[in-house]
Parts: structure tokens; C-alpha cells; sequence
């Protein structure tokens, strides 16, 4: 299978393949009704690693890669999935279930079988610090631009990585436990940037309302 390559200041690294299926369309609000309150709540991932946990919130404006990644949660999709891809001054990559086996030689091939069209607005979404994107193939063998279906980064560079807008689909943020990152991004790594112990992950949902986002992580949703 084809890796997918991943550009990093004009250098070329191997990122996940995935197949040309088509992914799903429909989004994942999962507003619901909060008791007797009529404010509906949101829903934010938790995810945890030996690390620390960080909190991430799914962008409404990328309706296809957010549905995609709840569905993926729902599913108990990651859980057991690494971070196997770790650049200081970067970003860290993980969610390919090939990381899952004992064979780390595979970690970065993998996927769900799909990919996702490209969700691609610079107006309100940019590879700043935080940032949760998609991974994908290089453009010369995806014109198209469309994203692996399960695998994504994360970038840990104070300044942002400003070079990658316009080219991949950013469709989260890290909203609390940046400092897990910080910690992953600093693990021994090999030559391939592959981690030398493994990081593990797991993930889950937590549904608050945007006023209670507001006060327990000082971030506005959409």
C-alpha cells in the first residue's frame, strides 16, 4: 500500500495510505437536551496517554471530518491506536490502527479504508499551535487534496506551522493539555521519528454546554 507522504518544510516524510472509498457525510453535533436547562450541550474528546490527556474540540465548519472523527471515538476506533510519528518543533502523528500490532515497521501505512474530501478553510482554520489536522497522501498522487480517514497530527510549534495552510485539512483544536503534547513530542524517537517506547491512546466523549466550554477552558465554540 502506498505510503502517504507529509510535507515538512519542503522535505517529504511518509505519512498513512488509505483507500478511495468514500467516508461519511452527515455530521455529529450531538446536541442533545440538558435536563430542564435549554442551553443543548456540545461535545468535546477526551484523549489519554501515559502522557496526560488533552481535550479536543471538532470544528462545526468541517462537518465531514468531525463527523468522521465521533464516529471513529464512538466506535472505540483509536482506542489502543499510537502516536507514532513524533517531530520536536512540529507536530506528532498518530490514529493508524496499524499501530495497534506488534509490528512497528507498518505504523504509518494504515487507515479505515476510506479518505475524506478536503475540508480546507484558511479563513477560519490555520496550523496554529494546538491544531488538530488531517493526514493525507502527497499531491501528486492526491490532487484532490483528500485526507486519510483516521490518521491526524497535531502541531506543537509555538509559531504554528503557517507553510502547511492551504494543504491540509485542520478541523480541531487541543483546548486544554497542550502540555501532553509537549511531553510526547519530546520522547526519544528513532531516525524514522518513530517513538522508542510506545505512546498509546484512548479516547472518549464529554458533552458540556458552550457556557460551561467557556469557563472550564476559556474557549468559544462555533
Amino acid at each position: 500500500m502506498k505510503r502517504i507522504l507529509y510535507l515538512f518544510i519542503g522535505l517529504v516524510l511518509t505519512l498513512a495510505s488509505c483507500s478511495e472509498d468514500d467516508g461519511p457525510t452527515d455530521t455529529n453535533n450531538n446536541n442533545g437536551g440538558n435536563g430542564g436547562n435549554t442551553e443543548p450541550k456540545d461535545t468535546l474528546i477526551e484523549l489519554k496517554t501515559d502522557h496526560g490527556t488533552m481535550i479536543l474540540y471538532m470544528y462545526k465548519g468541517t462537518p465531514i471530518h468531525r463527523a468522521n472523527f465521533h464516529k471513529l471515538v464512538a466506535d472505540s476506533f483509536y482506542n489502543g491506536t499510537e502516536f507514532h510519528r513524533i517531530i520536536p518543533g512540529f507536530m506528532i502523528q498518530g490514529g493508524d490502527p496499524n499501530s495497534k500490532d506488534n509490528d512497528r515497521t507498518n505504523d504509518g501505512r494504515g487507515g479505515p479504508g476510506y479518505t475524506l474530501p478536503a475540508e480546507i478553510d484558511t479563513s477560519k482554520y490555520k496550523h496554529d499551535l494546538g491544531a488538530v489536522a488531517a493526514a493525507r497522501q502527497s499531491d501528486q498522487v492526491n490532487p484532490e487534496r483528500r485526507s486519510s480517514g483516521s490518521q491526524f497530527y497535531i502541531v506543537v510549534s509555538e509559531q504554528g506551522t503557517a507553510h502547511l495552510n492551504n494543504a491540509y485539512t485542520v478541523f480541531g483544536k487541543v483546548i486544554q493539555g497542550q502540555s501532553s503534547a509537549d511531553d510526547i513530542v519530546s520522547q526519544p524517537r528513532n531516525s524514522g521519528n518513530l517513538p522508542n517506547a510506545r505512546i498509546p491512546m484512548t479516547m472518549s466523549f464529554i458533552e458540556k454546554t458552550p457556557k460551561e466550554i467557556l469557563d472550564e477552558y476559556g474557549f468559544e465554540v462555533e
